[in-house]
């Protein structure tokens, strides 16, 4: 049975820390080195929802794509969200390990799960990784489908194949245009509309797209479709992902993990009204 070392020390060679954004605040939080791990969970937040899972599935590990601490923090007390999380997990011999934006940038990645779950073929990186001579790795992911399909079909075909959210999935552009490539990227991605344009891809599928970058995005390649889901429902993918890589390192090494992968929806957003179809209310 390996211990907490042996399996950071594996997810580092998945997704090495050096990889991720300078910002950005991955690797483990909290956990013994020397404790004995056999089973390990895959979520997207380390929320306390997720945590009270992991302590009732008996985890001793648990994997986040998102940071519990992503600026820092001067306390762990009990009396905040985050370190009432912290004291759970310590109090139940749970380890904690963030893989973020290196994940986002491994071959595969979170964007490679997200092409995956769409029944998109992968041809490249969005924004290849200058380190990576094989040019596979790298923000994002250029894709195709199999066939085209009309902008309104493809948008409820995200929406069939992600899980369920308040938001649900909304796209910007004619219905009837004609979708064949496709980029992608889990996550908030109107930060990439600059390589997206270059790429000259039929439709941009990510997270977070905000009024004023998409009505630019629009106006300046206006043949551009974009279709807009929700953060957690485009990462959550990758868990899936991640366990079966870690799958393989564990049948390979002889470890007997069992990994578990978290459906609870840590979405924030609970509800969504449609907008009155009448116009009472709107502008003259």
């Amino acid at each position: 049975m390996p211990v907490l070392s042996d399996v950071i020390s594996a997810l580092d060679t998945l997704w090495p820390r050096e990889r991720a954004e300078e910002w950005d605040a991955v690797g483990p939080v909290c956990g013994d080195p020397d404790a004995e791990v056999r089973r390990v969970m895959f979520a997207v937040d380390p929320v306390q929802g997720v945590v009270d899972e992991a302590v009732a599935i008996g985890a001793d590990l648990l994997v986040t794509h998102h940071p519990l601490y992503l600026r820092g923090t001067t306390t762990v007390s009990a009396d905040t969200f985050k370190g009432r999380v912290v004291h759970t997990l310590i109090r139940n011999g749970v380890a904690l390990h963030v893989a973020h934006t290196n994940a986002d940038r491994a071959d595969p990645g979170v964007s490679d799960a997200l092409a995956g779950a769409l029944d998109l073929r992968v041809t490249g990186p969005l924004v290849p990784d200058p380190t990576d001579p094989q040019g596979r790795r790298g923000l994002g992911r250029l894709c195709e489908l199999d066939r085209p399909l009309p902008l309104g079909e493809f948008t409820a075909l995200v929406a069939a194949r992600l899980p369920v959210t308040a938001q649900g999935v909304r796209s910007a552009g004619p219905p009837d245009k004609p979708i064949r490539t496709v980029a992608v990227c889990g996550g908030s991605g109107d930060g990439l509309f600059d390589r997206v344009r270059a790429a000259g891809v039929d439709a941009y599928v990510t997270a977070d797209l905000r009024h004023h970058p998409v009505s630019e995005a629009r106006e300046h390649a206006g043949d551009l479709a974009l279709v807009d889901a929700a953060h957690w429902a485009t990462e959550w993918p990758w868990c899936a992902l991640a366990a079966a890589q870690l799958d393989t390192v564990s049948e390979r090494e002889g470890w007997g993990l069992r990994t578990h992968v978290s459906h609870r929806v840590t979405d924030p957003w609970i509800t969504h009204h449609p907008s009155l179809s009448s116009s009472e209310g709107a502008p003259n």
